[in-house]
């Protein structure tokens, strides 16, 4: 009786036959529930530490200007420049050595002249997306970055199709139009969200750069997915994820660096840290903090990147987008009429549209490892 309630977890084996043969192979096809929940836990973390990071960042990003800061320069360093503060766990990870790897297939090393060209690449985009970000952030209010970035995952969704042959279902489809709609009501809207003393044109040119922004940070998101799929060869290890973050900040930070000294504005630096309004010591901190953030934003993202795809990644970051909004209402005084707060509540529907989809693709995957263990 006690067996038949049992049901499947007992098996008779016949004798001589090699059980323990049979039990090791049944556990290498179907993976622990242990470690499922392990991995979930990771994104979990992943996520957590990426909204936080992104909405302190923009935050700090829009307090550095309103307090006096003027460089987009100085702001585009520290967007990229926080690698430093991940290098004694990067160089622990290097220790160990270890190495987690998704298949049984044999591990090749990819060769140094990818790797380079891979962290260039993806070092330039970040460059060229944190100068775009820092002149929005100049610009626009919080609330206003942080909404047109929702169109990040229609580009990311364009890029992913053709590099990484993403699928789209209607759950997928309908979050990609939920948000879309979210951000065109809130740039519909702008006339009543300038902050003072930006004129139109300057209004415009937030804008737009801030758009050209989000369609490099969809792109960049798909490239790393395709260098953890083509390059690292699917292999979720933290050292690799970390790799992704550092070197090509280092690319993207010695870019910066030589725009802010090129551009001549090293030479206002003196002047707008003495002028500061919250002070010295609130100028550094702020930069400090600032570069901080949005480090962890960045190797969040990545570790979303490569715990599932880049396409979930953008979801988890426009799903921090009411985050950021509330935030700049309560820091900053920001406007929060009736039209953002329509756009908030379609950009959470169109995240958890999403995320249902995430649900149901994880039930077939079940579904199937069942099959194979079973065979």
């Amino acid at each position: 009786m006690a067996e038949d309630q049992l049901g499947p977890l007992l098996v008779k084996e016949p004798k001589g036959s090699n059980s323990g043969s049979r039990a090791i192979s049944q556990t290498t096809l179907s993976p622990p529930a242990k470690d499922h929940i392990i991995k979930w836990l990771r994104v979990a973390l992943y996520a957590i530490f990426g909204v936080s990071g992104q909405a302190s960042a923009l935050l700090l990003s829009r307090l550095y200007y309103k307090e006096g800061g003027t460089s987009n320069w100085v702001e585009s360093v520290t967007q990229v420049a926080g690698f430093p503060f991940l290098l004694p766990y990067y160089i622990s990870q290097c220790t160990r050595g270890s190495t987690t790897v998704s298949s049984s297939d044999t591990v090749v090393e990819p060769k140094l002249s990818m790797l380079i060209f891979v962290y260039v690449y993806i070092g330039l985009i970040m460059a060229a997306n944190s100068f775009l970000y820092s002149i929005g952030y100049e610009y626009l209010p919080v609330s206003i970055v942080s909404l047109i970035s929702a169109t990040q995952l229609a580009f990311n969704a364009l890029f992913s199709y053709f590099l990484n042959s993403q699928k789209f279902t209607p759950f997928i489809i309908n979050s990609l139009l939920l948000l879309t709609i979210s951000s065109v009501l809130t740039i519909s809207n702008n006339s009543t969200e300038e902050l003072h003393g930006i004129s139109n044109g300057n209004y415009a040119l937030g804008f737009v750069c801030t758009f050209s922004a989000t369609a490099l940070y969809g792109l960049m998101l798909a490239s790393q997915q395709l260098v953890f799929r083509k390059v690292f060869g699917n292999r979720q290890s933290l050292k690799h994820v970390m790799d992704l973050t550092i070197y090509p900040s280092i690319v993207a930070s010695v870019v910066t660096l030589i725009g802010f000294f090129v551009s001549g504005d090293y030479k206002l630096l003196s002047p707008e840290i003495d002028s500061y309004e919250l002070g010295q010591a609130s100028y550094v901190m702020t930069l400090v903090w600032t570069a901080v953030c949005w480090q962890v934003s960045i190797f969040a993202g990545l570790g979303l990147v490569s715990e599932l795809s880049a396409l979930f990644a953008n979801c988890i970051f426009a799903f921090g987008l009411p985050v950021n909004t509330a935030a700049a209402v309560i820091v900053f005084g920001e406007e929060m009429n009736i039209v953002k707060g329509v756009s908030m509540v379609l950009a959470i529907w169109g995240i958890f549209s999403y995320s249902y989809q995430q649900h149901l693709d994880d039930c077939v995957d079940e579904t199937k490892g069942s099959e194979v263990a079973e065979v």
